[in-house]
């Protein structure tokens, strides 16, 4: 969607945990991306509300696996899951808790000549670990704005995605982060 069609009418942007009305056409489910929706782009969304952490609990999903596990890309850890078995798949969004997240920030491809700087999440969910990359942007340019490094956060949600398919994998990555704040 573009910046314009996401935009309140004030010309603000939403903000993580802001409460949306978002005008809506129907649903367009594809493949393991059931949650797709067409969006309205003849109308502005509206703020109803924001979220503070207690609230934002109540919509955790359970703590179980992410999905399908033992598919581990060349930097990442249970961060992949074969095509055909994702396409099985009913959700492809998480909402999960997690007691810590280790945020990495490093060159993955710089054995290979590829300098470019990436920004990866570490955390455990269900009792498996996750190195997942970070695609969240807030976080992704706060992070790649540091030196290359592990920098430790505490308690956190995190919003879990699976990506488009990409070589014949769909891939979980960190969509969101929040982290708590004390008040």
């Amino acid at each position: 969607m573009s910046e314009e069609e996401r935009r309140y009418q004030d010309g603000s942007d939403p903000a993580v945990l802001d409460v949306i009305r978002v005008p809506l056409v129907e649903p367009r489910p594809h493949s393991f991306q059931q949650e797709d929706w067409l969006l309205d782009p003849n109308f502005y969304w509206q703020k109803a509300g924001h979220l503070g952490w207690a609230d934002l609990q109540r919509f955790l999903d359970p703590a179980v696996p992410l999905w399908i596990n033992h598919q581990n890309s060349g930097n990442g850890l249970n961060d992949r899951i074969i095509l055909a078995q994702a396409n099985q798949l009913t959700s492809s969004l998480r909402l999960i808790h997690v007691d810590r997240l280790t945020i990495r920030v490093f060159r993955p491809g710089a054995a290979f000549g590829n300098p470019k700087r990436r920004v990866q999440g570490q955390f455990e969910n269900a009792g498996t670990r996750y190195h997942l990359w970070i695609t969240d942007p807030v976080y992704e340019q706060r992070y790649l704005a540091q030196a290359d490094g592990n920098y430790e956060l505490g308690e956190s949600c995190l919003t879990i995605s699976l990506g488009e398919p990409y070589e014949g994998y769909a891939y979980k990555l960190i969509a969101c982060v929040i982290e708590r704040r004390e008040s």
